[in-house]
């Protein structure tokens, strides 16, 4: 009978795989990156391609600015610009001071940001939380010397032993990007990568992965540009890099922009095409997203799923095609489920009758 429980054993212990789970990582540090690449299965069936995202609210401090977050750092550490016990500084609409204020905390740097004060209320108790020092300040253009970008760099030139990051115009931003997400994709899709899709604010994301997809697959592989109402950079694309077009605004956070930013500029060439997505369009995307596939995302991810929806439907059927779900809801829910806002933006209409019930916000 030994024996039998025995043989049991074995038979059983050879017949299941080891599991793969990650190493242990080096502090918070290293757990950013190596976010799943998850398909969305009723989208992908209904326009015959797979439709995949990076699930970058994955990251440990939530949000694909992690990654911006670790390298604008690990840059100032390189060029001897912060020494311990220092103080980082950055102009932020809230993602990236999150990230920031994450990876200070971790490597012991003091935190202060600069941010519109048009931003979710949850992002600026978050980043207090987190010990940072913050700045909501009025939401005026780059070239008026009181936006908040102008604002952090004279507030870092006005301290001892501190750096202003620059995440828009410090190319370490896209540096992040082609060395981890872009070689994540490519490894995840097996190089099967047909099209990579994405809106923009600093440019750091869509151009850095731009420039390894491209690297590794040149024309095979196409890069769209995805662009909420407000931003510039559907008109710039779309009239042979000559017309800055401002239209609207967008409910959307973190995204669009009024320039070409030094992340963006060199890999420009490496787009092959542009969308703009409405606010309508966006919002009805975070709700299917939750009801269909359980995915709980903010107005930016959800516009770039209805990007990738878009550049699927363009290339034809049987490509996979790749965005990034930059964040999760729990940073805009007092918004994106509040009938109150949603009436406010006249957006309530744009949800589906069946998706109604998630409004559950006054």
């Amino acid at each position: 009978m030994n024996h039998l429980r025995l043989a049991a054993r074995r038979a059983y212990s050879t017949s299941v795989k080891p599991a793969v789970v990650p190493r242990i990582t080096r502090g918070l540090i290293g757990a950013i990156g190596n976010t799943p690449l998850i398909r969305l299965n009723h989208l992908s069936e209904e326009v015959g391609s797979d439709i995949l995202c990076k699930a970058e609210w994955m990251n440990p401090g939530g949000s694909v600015k992690d990654r911006a977050a670790l390298y604008v750092v690990k840059d100032a550490e390189e060029k001897g610009l912060i020494k311990p016990g220092g103080t980082v500084v950055e102009g932020t609409a809230g993602n990236t001071g999150i990230g920031l204020a994450h990876v200070c905390r971790a490597k012991g740097y003091k935190c202060v940001i600069y941010m519109p004060n048009t931003q979710s209320q949850e992002k600026i108790d978050l980043l207090r939380m987190l010990g940072a020092e913050v700045y909501p300040v009025p939401a005026v253009a780059f070239d008026n010397p009181e936006n908040y970008n102008h604002q952090a760099r004279r507030h870092a030139e006005k301290l001892e032993n501190a750096v202003w990051t620059n995440q828009f115009d410090n190319t370490a931003n896209r540096r992040a990007h082609i060395e981890t997400t872009g070689p994540e994709i490519f490894a995840q899709t097996n190089g099967e990568v047909d099209g990579f899709v994405c809106a923009t604010g600093t440019g750091g994301t869509l151009a850095g992965t731009a420039r390894y997809l491209k690297d590794k697959k040149g024309d095979d592989v196409k890069v769209f540009i995805a662009d909420p109402p407000g931003s510039v950079l559907f008109s710039y694309f779309t009239s042979g890099k000559k017309l800055f077009e401002r239209s609207g605004s967008s409910i959307t956070e973190g995204i669009g922009q009024g320039r070409v930013t030094d992340n963006l500029a060199p890999d420009v060439d490496l787009i092959d095409g542009a969308l703009t997505i409405p606010d309508e369009e966006s919002i009805k995307m975070v709700y299917r997203l939750l009801h269909e596939e359980g995915i709980y995302v903010g107005a930016s991810s959800a516009l770039n799923v209805v990007a990738a929806v878009e550049m699927a439907k363009q290339l034809g059927k049987g490509k996979k095609i790749v965005t990034v779900l930059c964040d999760g809801a729990y940073r805009y829910q007092s918004r994106l489920f509040s009938r109150q806002w949603l009436e406010s933006k006249n957006l309530a209409t744009a949800i589906p009758d069946h998706l109604q019930k998630y409004v559950v916000l006054p």
